[in-house]
């Protein structure tokens, strides 16, 4: 069975690499103008500004909280879900309920946040507030979709994704 999924997928390699074969025979300064030329428009398309967050994401997140964050003393269950809000210039709000194991820490609670987004599409986010958590940001080069994880306090474990559903 093993022997016949490897034959199945050499195959399908052979097949592919004989479909490629005609964009493959150009010149070689043919071939070196597209490759640039191509790889400078997928350049342009994928780098992220400020710009590229802008408008309303849910999110939701759960994991386990270590010591010290919000003061628990043992490892303790937690979640949070909400809306980031980005407004394209670095600035935004984030309306968030948060759970720590059985209680509700904030329910609908609107905060300052603050963001930078790198050309690479990294970047990261900071809660406005005393002792505010901080995140770092991985954004889909259109920004309708964002990886995030905990950065501080110690012991936050949140990560997740966060997904645009309006742009204003």
């Amino acid at each position: 069975m093993r022997n016949k999924r490897i034959f199945i997928i050499l195959t399908l390699v052979g097949l592919l690499l004989a479909a490629c074969q005609p964009i493959f025979a150009t010149s070689a300064v043919n071939a070196s103008a597209v490759t640039a030329t191509t790889a400078l428009a997928a350049a342009s398309q994928d780098q992220c500004t400020q710009a590229t967050l802008k408008g309303r994401y849910l999110f939701a997140d759960s994991g386990t909280i270590l010591p010290p964050a919000f003061g628990v003393t043992e490892p303790t269950p937690g979640a949070d879900a909400g809306i980031h809000t980005f407004n394209g210039d670095g600035t935004g709000t984030n309306i968030v309920t948060l759970r720590v194991g059985n209680n509700i820490i904030l329910e609908n609670v609107t905060v300052p946040i603050s963001y930078t987004v790198n050309a690479d599409c990294t970047g990261a986010y900071d809660v406005l507030i005393d002792n505010g958590p901080s995140f770092d940001l991985f954004i889909a080069p259109k920004g309708e979709i964002i990886a995030v994880i905990s950065t501080a306090p110690p012991g936050n474990y949140v990560s997740g994704i966060a997904q645009r559903v309006s742009s204003k």
